[in-house]
């Protein structure tokens, strides 16, 4: 794969949510929230067409006005507990609308950039099938405990800087990059062969909690106001 022919950019997105009501809609940085990675998407020059599949009537409305170029479409009514795996909905997804290689990211992470993105999608094209997959990960380097009070990447007899501890990466769920055989043969977006694709911390800020989306305002309003300046 040295160029892909289509890359399709998939966003799920729930009508409900139980933490933040109605988080996908509500207004962020004078916005709602969904705005924000719809038009981060169309700003990467590797994506042939935006996917959202959704419950939410409010959504769809909202797409159909602002984004006609972005395709939506209503959720199955079989898809939309939140027991579903997400992996499940990608299958979905992918079956409706054939691509050579599928991005998918979310509605709660408006920090994401779009070079960032495009990044993502090159890195996986230019190495594969050494890679068959690729996923952000945010790199962390701290002393990590289990919940047996045992050390997990560090020796409490050698206290050493933080810095120099030897780094682990947490999935962050802002990216993904797969093919829709990789979804199929291993029933999940992430292959036997991923890339770790770090992403700056201040990127991969994903929307969970009412703190999460006031820190991402203030964020966004503060990148605004810089790139105005």
């Amino acid at each position: 794969m040295n160029q892909a022919k289509k890359v399709v950019a998939l966003v799920p997105m729930r009508h409900h949510s139980v933490r933040v009501p109605g988080k996908n809609y509500k207004l962020i940085a004078g916005k709602p929230l969904f705005h924000h990675i719809l038009t981060t998407l169309q700003n990467c020059p590797e994506i042939s067409q935006i996917v959202v599949d959704t419950d939410s009537e409010n959504i769809i409305e909202g797409i159909q006005k602002d984004y006609p170029n972005v395709m939506v479409f209503k959720r199955p009514n079989y898809l939309t507990a939140d027991t579903v795996p997400m992996n499940e909905i990608l299958m979905y997804d992918t079956e409706i609308v054939p691509a050579d290689l599928y991005i998918q990211t979310h509605s709660t992470n408006p920090l994401l950039k779009s070079e960032t993105i495009s990044s993502a999608i090159q890195t996986l094209i230019q190495n594969f099938p050494a890679y068959d997959s690729l996923f952000s990960v945010t790199r962390q380097q701290t002393r990590y405990w289990d919940n047996l009070s045992r050390p997990i990447n560090h020796n409490p007899a050698i206290l050493i800087r933080t810095q120099d501890l030897p780094p682990i990466y947490e999935e962050n769920s802002c990216i993904y990059v797969f093919t829709r055989e990789t979804l199929k043969n291993k029933r999940n977006r992430i292959g036997e062969r991923p890339f770790l694709f770090e992403i700056e911390r201040s990127e991969a800020f994903d929307i969970d909690e009412e703190l999460d989306f006031l820190l991402a305002d203030l964020m966004l309003k503060h990148r605004s106001q810089i790139g105005q300046s």
